[in-house]
C-alpha cells in the first residue's frame, strides 16, 4: 500500500533538481553566507531561476501546485547545505500565505504572481518586544481614518526585515482611537482570555516604500547568519482600505491559520539541518583513523551515528505526515503540525551536537560545517512557535 505520503515521479525529479542545484550552487557558498552575515542576493536569484520560489504558489499564480509536501522537501534540501538560503524559501511562503488563505481576489492578484516570479520577497509581523509567544499583548494599532488605516507601532524578530517588498503587520484595531493605545500585559489566564476577547487584531499589506516605515535595528544573532532579523517601526503609517486582509477584526484567526501550517517551514529546516549534520558526520567518521582504523568502527560511535540516524529518519516521517495532511485540509493539521515541529527542531539540535562531537575538536571550528549547522539549529525551537507552546498545543488536543 502506497504511503499517504509519498511523492509522485514529477516530484521526485523536481527533488532531483533541487539537490543538485543545492549541492553544486549553494553548498559552496554556505561557509562565505554565515562568515560575512550578508542577506546572499545571487542564492535568491538562483532560487527565482530554477522556479524554487514558485513552489508555495497555485498555478492560477504563477506558482507550481505542487502543494504542502513538496514544498517542505525543497525546504529540507536547501537546508541540508544552508539554513539561511533555506529560509528564503520558508518566508516566502509565511508572508504570502495569509494572503493566500485569507485575502481578497485582488490582494492576491497584486502580490501573489510577482512573489512566485522572486521579484518581490515578503515578511511576517507578528511579534512584539513584549509579545512573543503571548499575542494577546501586542500594542501596535491601526486606526481607521476615513478609506485609510493608520498604523503606529514596532514589530519584532522579524526575518527578511530590510529585504522585503511588503510587510503582512497584524495589529490592534478594537477599542482604539488615534490617541488611544493599548498597553497591557496578562498575569493569569483569566486576564488573557478577557484581554483576547476585548482586543482584537486585524492583518494588512504594508508596502515597504510606505511614508512612516523604517528598519532602525537589526539583530546580531547566534546563528542563520545571512538572513536579516529586524525591528520594524510603523510610525503613522497610511494604508489604504483595500490593504486589509480578511475581516476587520479577525487577523489572531489570519496568522493561527497561518501558523499551524507555516511551521512546518520550521520542521523541515529543521530535518535539513539534522540530515546534513548526520552525513558530513558519517563521512568525516569513515575517514578519520584512531586507534588504528576508521573511527566509524568503533562501537561508542557506532551507537551515537545510530541514534542520530533513527532521529533524523523518524523526524522527516512526522514531517512528511503533517504535510501530507496540510494538503488535504485535513483537520488533524494543527496536532501534526506541532508534533512534527516540535520533534524536528528538538532533533536537529541533538544531532548537530552529537556531530560535533564526533569531529571532535574538528567540530568546534568554523573550518567544518557542523559548528554552523549546530548555531543555526538553535532557531528551529524557537521560532514558529517555541517547543513550549507546540506542547501546549498538543496537551490541549489531548484533553479534547
Amino acid at each position: 500500500m502506497r504511503d499517504v505520503y509519498d511523492l509522485p515521479e514529477d516530484h521526485k525529479d523536481l527533488r532531483a533538481t533541487i539537490r543538485q542545484v543545492t549541492q553544486e550552487r549553494i553548498g559552496p557558498r554556505a561557509a562565505d553566507i554565515d562568515r560575512a552575515d550578508e542577506y546572499p542576493w545571487d542564492i535568491r536569484r538562483l532560487l527565482a531561476e530554477q522556479d524554487i520560489l514558485a513552489l508555495p504558489f497555485a498555478v492560477e499564480h504563477g506558482g507550481t501546485g505542487t502543494g504542502t509536501l513538496m514544498l517542505q522537501v525543497a525546504v529540507e534540501e536547501l537546508a541540508k547545505a544552508s539554513a539561511a538560503c533555506a529560509l528564503i524559501l520558508m518566508v516566502q511562503e509565511l508572508g504570502t500565505l495569509p494572503i493566500q488563505r485569507f485575502g481578497s481576489p485582488a490582494l492576491k492578484e497584486r502580490f501573489l504572481p510577482r512573489c512566485a516570479s522572486g521579484e518581490w520577497s515578503p515578511a511576517f509581523c507578528l511579534s512584539e518586544p513584549d509579545a512573543g509567544s503571548d499575542p494577546a499583548a501586542m500594542r501596535t494599532s491601526a486606526v481607521q481614518d476615513g478609506d485609510e488605516w493608520v498604523i503606529n507601532g514596532t514589530k519584532n524578530w522579524i526575518t527578511n526585515a530590510g529585504v522585503a517588498d511588503f510587510y503582512v503587520v497584524f495589529a490592534v484595531t478594537s477599542g482604539l482611537s488615534v490617541r488611544n493605545r493599548v498597553d497591557s500585559a496578562a498575569d493569569d489566564e483569566h486576564t488573557l482570555r478577557s484581554r483576547r476577547e476585548a482586543k482584537r487584531f486585524t492583518a494588512f499589506v504594508v508596502e515597504s516604500d510606505r511614508p512612516g516605515f523604517s528598519v532602525p535595528k537589526y539583530e546580531r544573532k547566534l546563528g542563520i547568519h545571512g538572513s536579516p532579523t529586524g525591528q520594524p517601526v510603523f510610525e503613522n503609517v497610511r494604508i489604504p482600505q483595500e490593504n486589509v486582509i480578511g475581516e476587520v477584526g479577525r487577523g489572531l484567526g489570519v496568522a493561527l491559520g497561518t501558523l499551524e501550517r507555516t511551521r512546518l517551514g520550521a520542521a523541515a529546516q529543521a530535518v535539513g539541518i539534522a540530515q546534513g549534520a548526520l552525513d558530513y558526520a558519517v563521512g568525516y567518521a569513515r575517514e578519520r583513523v584512531a586507534f588504528g582504523k576508521p573511527i566509524i568502527e568503533l562501537q561508542g560511535l557506532q551507537f551515537k551515528l545510530a541514534d542520530m540516524q533513527t532521529k533524523t529518519a523518524a523526524a522527516r516521517e512526522l514531517l512528511y505526515r503533517a504535510s501530507a495532511l496540510a494538503d488535504r485540509d485535513d483537520p488533524q493539521l494543527a496536532l501534526y503540525s506541532s508534533m512534527a515541529k516540535l520533534f524536528a527542531s528538538d532533533t536537529a539540535m541533538e544531532v548537530t551536537t552529537e556531530a560535533v562531537q564526533v569531529l571532535g575538536g574538528y567540530g568546534y571550528v568554523n573550518e567544518y560545517p557542523v559548528e554552523r549547522m549546530m548555531r543555526d539549529a538553535k532557531i528551529t525551537q524557537i521560532y514558529e512557535g517555541t517547543n513550549e507552546i507546540q506542547r501546549v498545543v498538543i496537551a490541549r488536543h489531548l484533553a479534547r
